[in-house]
């Protein structure tokens, strides 16, 4: 009988995410949805919204924690809010939103090249990069990975540069103790659907400082100040009742997301350990951290394959993997015309933007899932070795 031409069916029949959303107890988010429709307040920071940036506040240790419709929409009220002109120095690995955040404005984001361990903005090259023109500092606590605040707020006071936190991937996470969420003038979290605590859609902007919170919350609503009075310009950056219901149902399972995350991490790492050229990036054992992310480094040479390669087989396999941050954002529309020549300032990110990916994770993703992942890699890097050994070339 003859073989079928029909290739073989993908390893998962079911597509792994990165970032498949978590949901808390639906039972409780009915009823919370129930009472909301009941109250006839849907959005214009209702009783749930409310108490939303109450738990926001409260659970990162900082005085103020205003919600907003996502996470760009907060940067954009953040920086504006600060005041930030002229040229704002900021990592290019990082989401491009964070540059956008400032190009929409008509600022300019110079990019400033990351540590290799930490892969966050380096200190030691920020100084390099201000000029007068120069308003504030952006960092981003990359994976849950904090940022060197110490230096980098020390720069901002020599300069007298304004600091604002991209922490979108940070909630849980910790700084030599520190809940993240009050370094620098202001900070600003993501509860997108891929984030481990979701509200549908949504951000926030945490700050302890008085003034700055009652502007940020002018701007987010049109520059209102009580009925029929614009005092301010603004926009509209509120988040919805129905978003507010959302998060504050994932609080509550907040632990239990973070204990699968925690888990499934210690799979990978655990699983992958041997794989010649695959390193799983660790975490400090001694700060919080939600795990929301596995990273993987790939060294092509020792593993036999690229992180491309290796990427786009587990993608067929229906392991949708995503190469975080490729290729950086100075490579990226419009900046990549803007700054044809950036990446020769931007070495270490030119080589993570090429070697780094992330392991589906998350509640959508069982031990059984991660063993057969895990699996799925070293049949493919031992492939991929054997075919470039010496015998196979010969052959």
């Amino acid at each position: 009988m003859a073989r079928s031409s029909q290739p073989d069916p993908p390893a998962f029949a079911e597509p792994l995410h990165v970032g498949r959303p978590n949901i808390g107890d639906r039972d409780r988010l009915m009823a919370r949805i129930t009472q909301m429709l009941d109250n006839r307040w849907l959005t214009n920071r209702g009783p749930f919204v409310r108490e939303f940036e109450a738990k926001v506040a409260d659970y990162c240790d900082v005085k103020h924690a205003i919600a907003m419709c996502n996470g760009t929409v907060a940067l954009e009220i953040g920086i504006r809010a600060l005041g930030l002109t002229g040229e704002v120095i900021v990592p290019s690995f990082t989401f491009v939103a964070t540059a956008h955040a400032l190009q929409w404005q008509e600022i300019t984001p110079v990019f400033c090249d990351v540590d290799p361990v930490t892969c966050t903005i380096d200190p030691a090259r920020i100084e390099q990069l201000i000029t007068p023109r120069t308003t504030g500092i952006i960092g981003v606590h990359l994976w849950g990975q904090a940022c060197d605040v110490d230096a980098i707020e020390a720069i901002a006071t020599r300069h007298r540069l304004k600091v604002l936190y991209d922490a979108a991937h940070a909630l849980g996470c910790s700084h030599r103790g520190q809940v993240i969420g009050g370094f620098g003038d202001a900070e600003v979290l993501s509860f997108h659907a891929t984030k481990f605590l979701n509200t549908f859609e949504g951000g926030a902007v945490l700050t302890n400082d008085d003034s700055l919170a009652e502007r940020i919350r002018l701007m987010q609503n049109f520059g209102f100040q009580g009925y029929d009075n614009v005092i301010d310009i603004g926009t509209n950056g509120k988040m919805a009742e129905i978003c507010a219901v959302m998060g504050l149902t994932n609080f509550e399972s907040i632990d239990e997301f973070m204990a699968v995350n925690r888990r499934n991490y210690e799979l990978y790492r655990a699983g992958l350990a041997n794989i010649p050229g695959l390193r799983v990036r660790a975490y400090d054992g001694r700060e919080r951290h939600n795990r929301q992310y596995v990273i993987v480094d790939v060294d092509a040479e020792a593993a036999g394959i690229t992180r491309d390669a290796l990427v786009a087989q587990l993608q067929a396999e229906n392991v949708l993997c995503r190469r975080y941050f490729h290729p950086g954002c100075h490579r990226m529309e419009p900046y990549r015309s803007y700054f044809p020549n950036a990446g020769l300032l931007l070495p270490v990110t030119e080589a993570l933007s090429e070697r780094i990916f992330s392991l589906p994770t998350g509640t959508a993703v069982s031990t059984s899932d991660v063993a057969r992942v895990v699996d799925l890699v070293q049949r493919m890097t031992d492939r991929a070795r054997a075919e470039r050994s010496p015998a196979a070339r010969v052959a």
